[in-house]
């Protein structure tokens, strides 16, 4: 029988379902174990409407008699798996929010004591990550599949992700926002040989995408009369020595010439190394580095002491330096760091609380799926796990973590004028040849000609995570994803990532074709 979930069963359910979590965590701290994870068991079974039901047949099994935090846990599992199968057959989206509502609070449980680690509340948090992802998986397989919002099943989306995965990527999670809803759902898995799906919500490191939010930070600056786009950078910047023909807006666009600090490919073919990157000959120490710290500063005077590709304004080549040098150009104009700017001109008025600018942290907020490497050691293949890594080394070229919800938002509010006045979006949309065929460049986009129609877009790949954002040109349809692989030296998961946009891109929007897959940047 099918059910529909009122706005107030969804919240009452995840604040009870962050209660029962928590409290089993006080419960180690307050010596009352008993008593507390009583209270939480409570506070899940106390859910009203048609979930609450389900919650509270299963409390009646609820007998909580050991003193052990863990075994506590499995007295309130029960409840959590009825809940999180049923809202993957009722209401896949919000399966997705219970979950991550839940690792939230297994996460603040982790955190409940400081000082060395609790292996009781580490085998809490353990056995309830794997109980939740165990209901989804087993929903998944008995033929139930993520439906649209508005309750309508879009296979041929599932089709697509699932033989995106099958092309070697270990997972994928895609939202479409389109004129027949929202469809949310993800593919494969979120662990290199696990059985759990990726968060449909999961924390991911975008990559490329992070030079659409420098660019509409920018361009809010030039709104507020604080930066004029056809002005030197080295007016604000002058203790680089930039040629002065260099302007902002030739940065936002990539026509300054500049030297990408990530390396150069020359139209021969020959190479001028830059930093050590995953991917070339400097794999490998990248791999042995990458929890190294690189200034941004220090990036800009790297790629100034290498020659200029050409002339400013006299030809196009992506540079991660450009954006390097938006970064501190905003920081120079402002007074305050670009996470600060970004969150006051981006995230804060449009609520993307799940968006990060990590400067050279190495963290990335749970959940999420997994990054990995693949690189060679003393004759040996050997696969890491990098979804930890100091993404300094790409900075504003790449550096920003966000979910597809958080994507979707951004570029929908973008593309819809919510961001920029009208004449600043119609400049930072407006097409400039890149030499690639249907694929020009704007301010911080890409502006692809397809069959259908245009397209606005920027991609975004950074060592095991890969990130899609496109939409039209109104706002009214976008596509998000998330993509978790293993990563290499050679490459070798590129051509499967042009391949996945393109299907994607052929699926949503109808017959666009897919941007070329750009490394790490």
């Amino acid at each position: 029988m099918s059910i529909t979930l009122s706005d107030q069963d969804k919240s009452t359910l995840r604040t009870a379902a962050y209660g029962a979590v928590s409290l089993m965590a006080a419960a180690d701290a307050t010596g009352k174990p008993r008593e507390t994870a009583m209270n939480g068991s409570v506070t899940l079974a106390s859910a009203t409407g048609p979930i609450g039901h389900v919650l509270a047949a299963r409390s009646k099994d609820i007998d909580l008699r050991s003193e052990s935090v863990a075994e506590l846990a499995d007295q309130v599992l029960p409840a959590l798996t009825a809940a999180m199968s049923l809202l993957e057959k009722q209401d896949p989206v919000e399966a997705g929010n219970f979950r991550g509502v839940v690792l939230i609070a297994v996460d603040a449980a982790a955190r409940f004591r400081r000082g060395a680690p609790n292996p009781a509340l580490a085998e809490m948090a353990r056995k309830i990550t794997a109980a939740l992802d165990a209901a989804g998986v087993a929903t998944a397989e008995s033929g139930a599949a993520p439906m649209a919002s508005g309750g309508q099943d879009r296979p041929e989306l599932r089709k697509v992700i699932e033989e995106i995965v099958d092309s070697g990527f270990i997972g994928v999670s895609l939202r479409v926002n389109d004129e027949r809803g929202e469809w949310v759902g993800s593919a494969g898995a979120a662990e290199l040989g696990g059985a759990a799906r990726p968060p449909i919500d999961g924390h991911v490191r975008i990559g490329s995408n992070t030079k659409t939010f420098t660019a509409t930070v920018v361009l809010r600056l030039v709104a507020e009369g604080r930066i004029e786009l056809d002005a030197p950078v080295a007016d604000h910047l002058p203790e680089f020595g930039l040629d002065e023909r260099i302007t902002v807006r030739m940065l936002l666009r990539h026509t300054s010439g500049v030297f990408n600090f990530t390396g150069e490919v020359h139209d021969d073919g020959t190479i001028a190394p830059g930093i050590p990157i995953p991917y070339g000959t400097t794999g490998k120490e990248w791999m042995d580095n990458r929890f190294r710290t690189y200034r941004p500063q220090e990036l800009v005077e790297l790629a100034l002491s290498k020659p200029a590709r050409f002339e400013p304004g006299t030809g196009w080549s992506y540079s991660n330096t450009n954006y390097v040098l938006a970064r501190l150009l905003i920081e120079k104009v402002t007074g305050r760091s670009l996470a600060e700017e970004t969150r006051r001109l981006i995230l804060e008025p449009l609520g993307l609380s799940d968006t990060v600018v990590p400067d050279a942290s190495p963290e990335i907020p749970e959940p999420h799926a997994h990054a990995y490497y693949r690189y060679e050691e003393a004759g040996r293949e050997k696969t890491a796990d990098v979804t930890r890594q100091n993404p300094s080394w790409i900075c504003t070229g790449g550096d920003m973590i966000s979910t597809t919800k958080d994507l979707h938002t951004f570029v929908s509010a973008l593309l819809r004028g919510e961001l920029l006045p009208a004449p600043l979006l119609a400049e930072m949309c407006a097409p400039h040849p890149t030499g690639i065929p249907n694929m020009d460049y704007g301010l911080g986009v890409f502006v692809l000609t397809t069959d259908g129609g245009t397209v606005i877009s920027h991609n975004g790949a950074a060592a095991g995570h890969a990130a899609l954002m496109y939409g039209t040109p109104d706002g009214g349809k976008t596509l998000t994803a998330a993509l978790n692989c293993v990563d290499d030296a050679g490459l070798s998961i590129a051509a499967a990532f042009q391949d996945a946009q393109r299907r994607l891109l052929n699926e949503v929007f109808g017959g666009e074709r897919a941007a070329p897959a750009r490394p790490a940047n």
